[in-house]
């Protein structure tokens, strides 16, 4: 098999379970919580390392911003053996009461993207594995995260996101909003892999706060969001040990 064009990787150099950050610098961030990390590949937004946490051999691999390359990181994942995948991410919310640096847990995602339109019709459900789901719940509760359970909506127009949109989203119950799970989850599902994903909130789109607001680029995320992005990805890390 050749090796892949985009992650620039091969068969036998990815384990079963991968964890796929949108951020390339989370992948650090990752790494440096499992008990070994190894660089395994960098190109474009994508950066790759082979890790290993609690005796579980693992794959971390960055998606980049959106829905295309994150369906890319998975096709190519896909191809050269990793079997099931879960996104740690951040999220913003759609519900008031839900705040920055709470934790959301998937269990479906509305398709606002343009991606898995090329795959399939609309109406075909964008959802994870319920076994990599109740894992991620059970590494919350185990560490006695109080965590939001439910649909989430995936969106290619960060900045297109206007206040139509998001009263129709609360409107409809969906609990947050991000860019990449409804094309993880759908092409998981075609291709025979487990999904999942757990996110923190960075933002609250119907209270009125959003990342990005700080005045340096070192303020992309509020504070609490920032301190909670490590207690997110110990939960995806606790899941993933426990299915690999």
């Amino acid at each position: 098999m050749a090796v892949q064009p985009h992650l620039r990787v091969d068969e036998g150099d990815v384990r079963d379970v991968a964890l796929l950050p949108g951020d390339p610098d989370r992948v650090e961030r990752i790494a440096a919580a499992c008990d070994a990390a190894t660089d395994l590949a960098r190109n474009r937004e994508y950066r790759l390392v082979d890790a290993e946490y609690d005796g579980v051999p693992l794959t971390i691999c960055s998606t980049g911003v959106g829905s295309p390359s994150a369906a890319i990181a998975l096709e190519e994942l896909a191809a050269v053996g990793v079997e099931t995948v879960i996104r740690p991410g951040t999220i913003g919310a759609l519900q008031s009461g839900i705040e920055i640096g709470d934790m959301v847990v998937a269990t479906a995602a509305a398709k606002e993207e343009g991606t898995t339109k090329r795959y399939e019709r609309v109406e075909y459900p964008a959802v994870p594995d319920f076994e990599v789901t109740r894992a991620l719940i059970d590494a919350a509760e185990a560490e006695g995260e109080s965590v939001h359970v439910g649909p989430v909506v995936t969106d290619d127009a960060f900045y297109a996101e206007t206040d139509d949109y998001v009263d129709d989203w609360e409107a409809a119950g969906l609990l947050a909003v991000e860019m990449e799970a409804a094309a993880l989850f759908t092409l998981a599902r075609r291709k025979g892999l487990r999904s999942g994903a757990v996110c923190t909130v960075d933002g609250n789109l119907v209270e009125g706060t959003q990342k990005g607001s700080g005045d340096t680029a070192a303020d992309e995320l509020p504070p609490k969001a920032r301190n909670n992005v490590e207690r997110m990805i110990g939960l995806a890390l606790d899941a993933a040990a426990t299915l690999g």
